[in-house]
């Protein structure tokens, strides 16, 4: 497969096939000395000690929850091993979480410095998004590009929660206006009922596909972010390639959004069809991957037209909804799976209002990031937010008001030289990973941090 590189850094998709060189993002040579599994303490019971595991692999120190007790389940503080050393609690495990987490474990630290690592995620798996269109095209397993945390933060003192984030409650705020200032960075309330005190944070939560703002969306629509999403797509076009062998029958995709994720999935698709599909992507700009260098447009638009992918550019969805028995006429007798039908209106006057059939409609467009729906504990809304959800930063990706959060990647509203907020890319989240672990490494150690520059390769 001939890829389109718009969104990720040759240095994160250089890796093997087969073997998928982890190394390449994770160099060998991070290791830690660490230490034992924490433990959890119910304020009222007795210290308790949970189960940990490190993918098999003996000698590790990285710790993952294995299982929580109903009992503490109700309320539970976590543990760090020592009270005396950094505590830094990162909230996601993409490329933003992940490296930064693996970024600290790298750096030379005094023995009395050296920060111990909290990483929560709601899944097991770290999934490596620019090459996750691959499962569509059966390039690639799911253990090649979606490896378990517990496997790589083995032989680090990286600690995993798999869980969700509930409550953030920031007392880094304290003392910035007067107030009575807090002797640590605040308080992170898990779903599990598990709280986290920390030190320092870090924002690294990405965002989850907004589909509510067009009827249908929800019901009909299915999103491509995720793990979970490429294995229903994957699912879906398997059925609809079932029931249509042998007959004469096109199955129409509507791929809604030509950023570089809808492009990317476009051609996947399209490529994976052949001529037995055919593959709609619909944006309501008049071009391509807006934000993409002018180079690699064109390189995306060369690609999409030798794979037949027609674009209707200059269009939003009005709304999705199931196709009637007479909206349906055309399809042959024997197949019993759904259609749908698309509105299109046009975004520009002079162009005609479409109306187009899909057996399966894939959504692009939009993120959300999950910062808004966080609840917080009895407090005021205390951390900035634009108008999309993300946090707002300075230079040095600090949560402004906050000398204690960081905040990157989809939760991060930082701004280039032009005064445009940066892509959602992996290659954005990766670059400010590395830039957050040394300016964590500097607020510890009370030197300067620096201001984050992105450079786009």
């Amino acid at each position: 497969m001939s890829h389109i590189a718009l969104s990720a850094s040759p240095s994160l998709v250089a890796f093997h096939r087969g073997a998928k060189q982890w190394s390449t993002l994770f160099p060998s040579n991070w290791r830690s000395s660490g230490t034992n599994p924490s433990l959890f303490a119910n304020s009222n019971r007795k210290r308790l000690q949970l189960r940990f595991f490190a993918s098999g692999k003996n000698g590790g120190n990285g710790g993952v929850v294995d299982e929580i007790s109903e009992t503490v389940k109700a309320h539970a503080n976590f543990v760090w091993p020592d009270n005396k050393k950094p505590r830094v609690c990162i909230l996601g495990g993409g490329f933003g979480g992940l490296y930064t987490a693996l970024r600290l474990e790298s750096l030379e630290w005094s023995e009395d410095n050296k920060p111990q690592i909290a990483l929560v995620d709601q899944s097991d798996r770290f999934v490596f998004k620019p090459m996750l269109y691959e499962l569509l095209s059966g390039e690639v397993d799911e253990w090649e590009i979606a490896p378990r945390f517990s496997d790589l933060l083995a032989n680090t003192g990286v600690q995993f929660l798999k869980d969700r984030v509930k409550v953030l409650q920031p007392s880094d705020h304290l003392g910035v206006n007067g107030s009575n200032a807090s002797t640590h960075g605040g308080t992170v309330h898990l779903e599990s009922g598990l709280h986290i005190e920390y030190d320092w944070l870090v924002l690294a939560l990405g965002a989850e596909a907004k589909l509510d703002v067009v009827p249908g969306a929800t019901e009909f629509a299915i999103p491509f972010s995720t793990l979970e999403d490429a294995r229903k797509v994957n699912n879906r076009l398997t059925i609809l390639e079932r029931k249509t062998f042998g007959k004469d029958y096109q199955i129409s995709v509507a791929i809604v959004g030509c950023g570089y994720s809808g492009v990317e999935l476009a051609a996947t698709v399209a490529e994976r069809l052949q001529n037995r599909g055919i593959v709609r992507a619909i944006n309501v700009d008049t071009m391509i991957c807006p934000t993409a260098p002018p180079g690699n447009r064109e390189a995306a638009l060369k690609v999409l037209s030798s794979r037949k992918v027609e674009l209707l550019l200059g269009y939003f969805v009005n709304c999705i909804r199931k196709a009637s028995e007479s909206e349906s006429s055309n399809t042959p007798k024997g197949l019993d799976f759904e259609k749908y039908i698309l509105e299109l209106q046009p975004a520009e006057r002079g162009m005609q209002s479409k109306i187009i059939e899909a057996d399966l409609v894939l959504w692009t467009v939009g993120s959300k990031p999950p910062l808004p729906h966080l609840e917080y504990s009895d407090v005021p809304f205390v951390i900035p937010l634009n108008a999309r959800g993300q946090a707002e930063t300075d230079e040095t990706l600090r949560v402004k008001g906050h000398p204690r959060i960081f905040s990157l990647g989809d939760s991060s509203a930082l701004r280039d030289s032009n005064g445009r907020i940066l892509p959602a890319t992996a290659q954005v989240a990766f670059q400010q990973a590395d830039f957050t672990g040394w300016n964590l490494w500097a607020a510890i150690n009370g030197r300067p941090l620096l201001p984050f520059r992105y450079c786009c390769i």
